[in-house]
């Protein structure tokens, strides 16, 4: 597992002091880890414990603290498993807009977990610098536009409406991207500030989920860097029963093995725990090569 890439040089350093705060990120050719903040009633893994405001502050506070990299706020469930229920615009930012404001201060990237250009706008003018868009810009044709416009960084995930376990899950995704990648041309969003996510649980059965993990590499054909969201997800219970709470082993096993086929991002809700277990791996590794 190759989890610490040497170190760069002065050229590089330069370039990642310039460039997007997602870009001097990825620069540092370490595994980044994303801490999930969901602000929303009805979240598959902890909807309701956030909603309060003082109690999302205080859980992003947390996660900065435990190694987080960035944080990615999302005001509207998109519950990969079926059941989420749409809010309207107004609504999902009364949730957002009250933490936003106060995390911007926390002094690390903030990525806005949303399906709505008017929503991504207006957090990415409150100080958010990432949009996370669950429907690769395939469901509202403004996103693209308000990603340029606003120079973010832009997270593009694979999704379907249907799940059909036929289907050639990776070619599927390979089509999604190109698709989406071409919105993003079109719209003149930076190639140096967009992240492929495959979408692990959305539109997918389980072992769809678990083929998209171990043929990661496969993606990497884009050129991009990859984040991968195998947290607390359904996937992992279907190999070992385990309700949501209780997949923390199957969530580290699963980011540790998609960082070592070339995740760049782990989108994680155990933060402090995926850095240990990011860090050891890093050190063992580290010693291996200069054993060779």
């Amino acid at each position: 597992m190759s989890v610490a890439p040497g170190p760069l040089g002065p050229q590089a350093i330069d370039s990642a002091k310039s460039s997007h705060p997602l870009t001097r990120l990825l620069a540092l050719r370490r595994p980044l880890v994303m801490g999930i903040l969901n602000v929303t009633p009805d979240s598959f893994s902890d909807g309701g414990r956030f909603l309060d405001a003082g109690a999302a502050l205080g859980h992003a506070e947390q996660m900065v603290a435990g190694g987080a990299d960035m944080l990615d706020i999302g005001g509207e469930s998109t519950r990969p498993y079926g059941g989420a229920r749409p809010i309207p615009a107004d609504q999902e930012w009364d949730r957002v807009y009250p933490v936003l404001r106060h995390v911007v201060g926390l002094r690390i990237p903030i990525s806005i977990d949303t399906m709505k250009a008017s929503i991504a706008a207006k957090a990415l003018g409150a100080g958010a610098t990432i949009v996370n868009d669950v429907w690769g810009l395939q469901r509202d044709p403004d996103m693209a536009r308000v990603a340029a416009e606003h120079a973010a960084g832009l997270i593009i995930m694979h999704n379907r409406t249907t799940v059909d376990a036929t289907i050639d899950i990776l070619a599927d995704i390979e089509a999604f991207f190109a698709q989406s990648l071409a919105l993003a041309d079109r719209a003149a969003v930076r190639r140096d500030r967009i992240v492929l996510d495959p979408g692990i649980g959305f539109g997918k059965t389980p072992e769809q989920s678990v083929v998209a993990i171990a043929r990661l590499e496969r993606l990497k054909r884009f050129g991009l860097p990859l984040l991968i969201g195998v947290s607390r997800k359904r996937f992992i219970a279907s190999v070992g029963a385990a309700e949501p709470h209780q997949r923390l082993g199957g969530s580290i096993a699963g980011n540790l093995y998609a960082v070592g086929a070339g995740a760049a991002i782990v989108r994680v809700h155990d933060v402090a725990e995926t850095v240990q277990a990011l860090r050891i791996a890093a050190a063992l590794e580290a010693t291996r090569q200069r054993d060779d």
